[in-house]
């Protein structure tokens, strides 16, 4: 499988920033909406979560800290890591302090059900079965599979991959994504070997014309200083996102407004490049 464990889209590559303040403002302004309904109607109208969060003054945080670069221990045994920032700038925004609470990954939506937390903040994917319960902020980083190319490559397209050879981890997501390109008529030769970093080699060393990789691992290669890009949106997206209750309608809102603005002051960006490294840039 993969060398990571791709559990969860990068908010500037989901969603471009001309159209992110126009999602943002429809969906707060709908939330403000549906609790003024919910006041109308004599239902709850008051965010418990947001009322005790702003009484302790902290933001009690979800996480399993063994997944770095998102979460793990420090050799003091302190929580370090881009979700450990992330918790802690989101915080910040509402002059809050994050209060990190380990938990197995397993445990964790039952930590948020029972309120031990407020939310999951845990390289935590995305998944539309849960959301009658949980509410998923915007995706923060997309770890599913990409199309990666060497920087120099030509390809810039799926479609450029006929007759082309694609390397793959054997029984990865990315593999599948291969397979599935073949059925729908993209005459690529599939390249299999025993590990992800295998694969990346031989696309490193021109035995394949483009790689199919998970967003973690690509962005940890370009961090490292590897010669790779990625072509297009992800093929088999796996968005990392937030939860929280789907009764926390102040705090869903808050979480939007306060994305934005880590967005809009490139504090995303940096994050990523103080757990990942620098991508190189193109000249």
């Amino acid at each position: 499988m993969d060398s990571y464990d791709t559990r969860g889209w990068n908010l500037r590559d989901a969603i471009g920033t001309p159209w992110l303040w126009l999602i943002v403002g429809v969906v707060v302004a709908g939330l403000a909406a549906g609790g003024w309904i919910l006041l109308r109607q004599g239902g709850p109208s008051v965010d418990r979560t947001w009322l005790q969060m702003q009484e302790r003054g902290t933001w009690r945080v979800g996480m399993d800290p063994s997944f770095p670069p998102f979460e793990s221990l420090d050799a003091q045994g302190a929580p370090v890591g881009y979700d450990v920032d992330l918790a802690r700038a989101l915080a910040a925004e509402w002059g809050l302090e994050a209060q990190i609470v380990a938990i197995g990954y397993d445990s964790l939506l039952d930590a948020l059900r029972v309120e031990r937390v407020d939310a999951v903040v845990s390289a935590f994917p995305f998944d539309s079965r849960m959301t009658k319960e949980i509410h998923y902020s915007p995706p923060y980083f997309e770890a599913g599979v990409r199309l990666v190319v060497g920087a120099d490559s030509a390809i810039e397209s799926v479609e450029e991959l006929v007759g082309r050879a694609v390397a793959v981890e054997w029984g990865s997501r990315g593999d599948a994504v291969a397979r599935r390109l073949q059925r729908e008529g993209i005459a690529l030769e599939r390249l299999p070997f025993q590990s992800s970093q295998e694969a990346l080699d031989a696309l490193l060393a021109g035995a394949g014309d483009a790689l199919l990789l998970d967003g973690v691992s690509l962005r940890l290669a370009q961090g490292e200083g590897k010669p790779v890009r990625a072509v297009g949106p992800a093929l088999d997206a796996d968005p990392y996102v937030i939860a929280v209750s789907i009764k926390a309608h102040r705090l869903q809102a808050a979480l939007y407004e306060a994305l934005a603005a880590l967005e809009q002051e490139q504090e995303l960006e940096m994050l990523e490049n103080r757990w990942f490294g620098e991508m190189m840039r193109e000249e």
